[in-house]
């Protein structure tokens, strides 16, 4: 067993290097070939090395610099760094380049520097210890725990109250607002000294008018005055212009005279931004350059306060960004309510937030993005789209940012008060019953027109061809190739449409409308308890299984030839339906029969008067459709596009695949060098090839389930979803649960799988 697991009492594994638990061996293999253990792993070794060939210094002259210490032991080999104690500046270590320099470090019986004796030792060895990163929040706030929430909103008289509550309990108090400004002016002071001319500029979070308490402060640091200040001094006239510099004249000389900003790297310039920090500025530790960042960054701590920021020099968008959703706030009082309400809403359920290392979460931006989107589209519009701002935008507010148009009225005074009257309960409601049946996947979310922009006509466009599209696209409303939402997953895109549709329901309740008399739990109280989506309750229509608009599966031609088609909304349904067909039959081995006994999965031609060709082939599944629509030429016929199937489920092709598909591999199956390709079609009909013969070809005198199936296109006129609906006999018992569970992930991955490998234009 490996040196980092240990066997958990009760069953399972735990990895302590990355504190994570397994529940059997192969869960346990999977964590250890991850990417997780393996760069824990790395790091680890990484840290050891370092510790055989650091040492750790002390006894040297308080104020003594990392480099006069690097100078030093230069003298005995190579010097790798030097870690200065920031504190109180009376020790360092000095790793060295490898363990020999180090012998001819330790071999010296006394060191000396400016006349002080260093006391010299090995570094001493600690075990390596993961901790997760946690962010720290201002020392100046105490946290508001759950039970002061609840109680808090419980002590209200309806939603709307509840939801103006919930503002004054996250926002920033006056001392931490108090705290961020001392900070930006302390910053601007000493920036100045370095770069003449800069301004220190905070947006985001902290004056959006969406701060919650512990949020970063995001600064930008503009240097276009500096840069004009540099060039000015090297050019004809520098040394008048050096003279007028004043006390920034020496500055310029002992930084700026290194670099020119004009044509420096946004790396370069940040080493150099966080090199001030780390010198200049008192009270700020832990400064980090992160250049794998969208944005490239310098991340720094104000160790008094806990409070973490970040300094960045390529961000101008941002600026307008924050000054747009400053202006939403202003322009109408419930716009701030309404988006801490779902923000708080979302992070209980998992469903956004700004997880370590990224993830598939929505992020607050983009949740508040969708909020404003929600917001003109109301009927009347709450708040006004960008193309109405942009018309009502004077010369002195016309601005381009890095080539986009980022014109809008800075004064709210210049647009109409909406006439939309609708309370923030209502609005509430009304927005998990809009996106509770979204098309997401099939359209892009604009802000700028206020609309929901059809996925076909907006990918024939300029800017469609360069936004990166997935399940949830958001554009951003001034950097418009740039989908904001683009990390969001399929899973995280259904279950936060599955959260929207529960909240619809529940907002229907009297518990959601009406303070309770009896002290329960009422309104947004309920909401916000923590909950995993069940799989779904039985409506009308029988259970859901959503197969979104998946273009981008398709090649490049084939994905321009959709959308150029006259009706690509049927041409796409048609493909799906195929793919359903292709699914049940080759790879969970159906038996596809038609109302008169006859097979299906093949295609309908000539010879057999359009109708699918007998077969005798027997297999897990038995599919009748009932009712197939007419194919017909020209615009789509006003009434829904549906295909039924009966269908019988003869063997439990549902059950221990990931078991089954380990085994393949041990007996000699090839394995798949890619993710992708072992969930390949063609694995997973091996696969169920593998679990039929275990069970034995025979089949029982009655099928083990019995259900109806009917595929539907999406409800809105421009949506693009195929809604698959599952229908089970009457008692069926749980296991069409088991069924139904199983199908919700795989069915739509293998339509995917499907559409994307099949050539276009054959059903």
């Amino acid at each position: 067993m490996e040196p980092d697991v240990e066997s958990l009492p009760r069953g399972g594994f735990r990895c302590r290097l990355c504190h994570v638990t397994a529940a059997n061996k192969p869960s346990l293999q999977d964590h250890l070939q991850g990417k997780k253990h393996q760069r824990l792993e790395s790091l680890r070794a990484k840290r050891q090395d370092q510790e055989l060939r650091s040492v750790f210094v002390s006894g040297f002259h308080k104020g003594t610099s990392a480099p006069e210490l690097s100078e030093y032991f230069q003298a005995f080999g190579g010097v790798a760094s030097v870690v200065m104690d920031k504190d109180k500046g009376v020790y360092a270590i000095v790793e060295l380049q490898d363990q020999e320099v180090m012998e001819k470090v330790l071999a010296q019986p006394e060191h000396c520097l400016g006349g002080q004796r260093l006391r010299v030792k090995p570094r001493e060895k600690k075990e390596f210890k993961y901790m997760p990163p946690k962010k720290q929040g201002s020392a100046h706030h105490v946290q508001l725990s759950p039970e002061k929430l609840v109680q808090a909103l419980c002590q209200a008289d309806d939603v709307d109250a509840q939801m103006s509550q919930l503002v004054q309990l996250f926002e920033l108090s006056e001392s931490e607002r108090r705290l961020r400004h001392l900070l930006v002016t302390l910053f601007q002071e000493v920036f100045s000294e370095f770069f003449p001319g800069c301004a220190i500029l905070p947006f985001g979070s902290s004056v959006n008018g969406f701060d919650i308490h512990g949020c970063d402060l995001d600064l930008f640091l503009d240097l276009e005055k500096t840069k004009t200040f540099q060039a000015s001094a090297k050019g004809p006239q520098g040394a008048q212009a050096e003279e007028g510099a004043g006390p920034d004249s020496d500055s310029e000389d002992s930084i700026l005279s290194d670099i020119d900003l004009t044509t420096a790297t946004v790396p370069e310039v940040l080493e150099l931004v966080a090199a001030v920090l780390r010198k200049c500025v008192p009270g700020v530790h832990n400064v980090q350059v992160v250049h794998s960042a969208r944005r490239p960054v310098v991340k720094f701590c104000h160790k008094d306060s806990g409070l973490l920021g970040d300094i960045s020099i390529n961000n101008r968008l941002a600026l307008c960004n924050t000054r747009f959703l400053q202006l939403c706030t202003e322009a109408d009082e419930r716009v701030r309510p309404l988006v801490y309400a779902l923000r708080y809403w979302a992070k209980q359920q998992a469903l956004a937030g700004n997880p370590f290392g990224g993830g598939p979460l929505l992020n607050n931006y983009a949740l508040t993005l969708l909020v404003l989107f929600f917001l003109q589209t109301r009927s009347p519009p709450a708040l006004p789209t960008l193309a109405q701002l942009r018309e009502l935008t004077g010369d002195k507010d016309q601005a381009i940012v890095d080539g986009w148009d980022c014109s809008f009225p800075q004064d709210v005074s210049q647009l109409e008060p909406s006439a939309n009257t609708e309370s923030l309960c209502s609005l509430l409601a009304e927005f998990f019953r809009v996106f509770g049946d979204h098309d997401f996947a099939g359209c892009v979310i604009s802000l700028q027109e206020g609309r929901a922009l059809p996925l076909p006509s907006f990918l024939l466009s300029e800017v469609g061809a360069k936004l990166k599209l997935g399940p949830f696209n958001v554009q951003d409303p001034f950097e418009l190739s740039h989908n904001v939402a683009a990390n969001v997953n399929e899973k995280i895109a259904q279950r936060f449409q599955h959260c929207c549709r529960d909240g619809a329901k529940y907002c229907r309740s009297l518990q959601y409308q009406r303070k309770s008399s009896k002290g329960k739990a009422w309104g947004l109280v309920r909401l916000f308890q923590p909950g995993v989506p069940e799989a779904g309750e039985l409506g009308p229509d029988g259970l859901l299984i959503t197969i979104p608009f998946m273009l981008m599966a398709l090649s490049p031609g084939s994905r321009q030839q959709l959308c150029q088609a006259r009706d690509f909304r049927r041409c796409w349904f048609d493909k799906v339906c195929a793919a359903i067909t292709f699914v049940l039959k080759d790879v969970l081995k159906c038996s596809c029969m038609g109302p008169a006994g006859e097979p299906l999965g093949q295609e309908p031609t000539e010879q057999n008067g359009g109708e699918q060709p007998r077969s005798d082939e027997r297999g897990s599944l038995a599919v009748s459709p009932a009712k197939k629509r007419p194919r017909v030429e020209g615009p789509a016929p006003e009434e829904e596009e549906s295909v039924s199937w009966s269908c019988a489920v003869w063997h439990r092709v549902w059950m221990g695949r990931r078991r089954v598909r380990r085994q393949l591999r041990h007996l000699g199956s090839p394995q798949p060098d890619t993710e992708q390709e072992a969930g390949s079609l063609e694995v997973e009909e091996k696969v169920s090839e593998a679990i039929i013969q275990q069970e034995g070809d025979s089949l029982g005198a009655e099928p083990l389930l019995r259900f109806t199936a009917c595929a539907r296109v999406g409800g809105g006129q421009e949506d693009t979803r195929t809604l698959l609906y599952f229908t089970p006999a009457p008692q069926q018992g749980p296991l069409f649960q088991d069924f139904y569970h199983f199908l919700q992930g795989f069915l739509p991955r293998m339509v995917e799988r499907y559409v994307g490998r099949a050539a276009w234009g054959r059903q």
